[in-house]
């Protein structure tokens, strides 16, 4: 499957966040790509924007960078501005998957 222009942008803005939030917390790639059960390859292709990354990794990737889903989505929400409602799909399917068993 291809991945379309706009695709191709999310995944780079994606990574350049994730690069970001990964120096602030002193982690290095082959860390991150240990951490993650991916090899270091993979993880510069994420953020590089070639590959995409995993539904599944998503959540470890948040907690290995102290961040939301929101945050490395670019979705940055405003602390008390910003009313609670309910939780998105998205949202809820990946915190079903990071329920799962990690078999």
């Amino acid at each position: 499957m291809s991945v379309t222009s706009e695709e191709r942008e999310f995944f780079i803005a994606l990574g350049e966040r994730t690069t970001c939030l990964r120096k602030e917390h002193g982690i290095t790639q082959t860390q991150q790509a240990e951490r993650l059960g991916v090899s270091p390859q993979a993880v510069q292709a994420y953020v590089s924007g070639k590959r995409r990354i995993q539904v599944a990794v998503l959540p470890e990737l948040a907690r290995l960078l102290s961040s939301t889903l929101e945050e490395l989505f670019g979705q940055q929400q405003e602390t008390n501005a910003r009313k609670r409602g309910p939780v998105p799909k998205w949202q809820q399917q990946l915190e079903s998957i990071d329920q799962r068993p990690k078999n």
